[in-house]
């Protein structure tokens, strides 16, 4: 099977599968509390995964079990977690279009912190219309609505949470494989998860026999298709391309998720925040256009020789 087809099918799986997500999480939600519908989502993933990892498990160093449980605190707990709460009171499409923020925090770490992947000029002036962006989806959210402002902070908290954790594991493709990486990260995530669900009262007051169909069969999609497949499509990504290239995702969730939710389950969606939503992902194409444009300059072999030549000149 070529790399090519390997990206390509990568791109499809967390392009199309995870803007459906929002759609089946708003579904999943209508009989089964937040905490726990991503706990089972999470934990279920997590365990076919490390079944399909066989004994690759056993030679897997203390170390490598630390990190991953960090970053499946921070992607399953820290994101999925609050973004299932969130969505109890706020339409499937303004919640992708919130978390289309991912980009913008992960360039604002590269910048606090920077490293390998310095962000450019152009990249950082992105931010403004992104940031007014989510502001009008956030307000007019408000305002139809009539709901607090909470969940929409929840949400950007969200974001930020899995920012920090696709920073942290863009260095832990040398410690195991994309599907036994991906394996630990979801059911360390999924197992805390549980216990929050049931610190929450959730599992207690959980009658299995009130479940319907179709919030049965949004779980049964998100362990599948969201978790299994979107996952490790992730991580192998992440592991293969510039992190700003696999963040391209932001461009396509919402509008699958806006789509969905507005013709399947008739939620509102104004011009106002058709607009926000055009600002958030005019502000990502940009900044993928600079890092690209970056990567780019920083591989021509004459730009190499010219910097080269500069230090030999200092």
């Amino acid at each position: 099977m070529s790399r090519r087809f390997l990206v390509i099918a990568a791109f499809a799986a967390i392009y199309m599968l995870w803007g459906s997500t929002y759609f089946a999480i708003t579904l999943g939600l209508k009989s089964i509390p937040p905490f726990l519908l991503m706990a089972l989502r999470s934990f279920c993933g997590g365990i076919v995964l490390l079944a399909m990892s066989g004994r690759q498990i056993a030679s897997v160093p203390l170390r490598t079990w630390v990190n991953a449980s960090l970053c499946g605190l921070l992607f399953f707990v820290g994101c999925h977690g609050v973004l299932a709460f969130a969505q109890q009171s706020v339409p499937s499409g303004v919640a992708a279009i919130v978390l289309a923020t991912i980009p913008f925090w992960i360039l604002l770490i590269d910048v606090l912190f920077p490293g390998d992947q310095r962000p450019r000029p152009l990249a950082l002036l992105a931010l403004v219309p992104g940031f007014f962006g989510v502001g009008l989806v956030a307000w007019q959210n408000v305002a139809q609505a009539g709901i607090s402002v909470l969940p929409v902070v929840l949400l950007l908290l969200a974001a930020l949470s899995w920012s920090v954790g696709t920073v942290l594991s863009r260095g832990m493709s040398s410690q195991a494989s994309a599907i036994l990486l991906s394996g630990m990260q979801l059911s360390i995530g999924g197992a805390v998860l549980f216990v929050i669900s049931w610190l929450a009262g959730e599992i207690e007051s959980f009658r299995p026999g009130n479940v319907s169909p179709t919030s049965l069969a949004a779980a049964l999609w998100l362990i599948i298709s969201g978790s299994v497949i979107g996952f490790v499509a992730y991580n192998w990504l992440l592991e293969n391309v510039s992190t700003s290239l696999v963040s391209t995702y932001t461009f396509v969730n919402p509008v699958i998720a806006v789509l969905l939710g507005t013709l399947v389950l008739g939620e509102p969606f104004s011009r106002m925040m058709l607009l926000g939503a055009g600002l958030v992902i005019i502000s990502i194409i940009v900044i993928w256009s600079a890092e690209r444009a970056g990567s780019r300059r920083a591989n021509d072999p004459a730009d190499r020789d010219m910097r080269h030549l500069s230090l030999r000149k200092t």
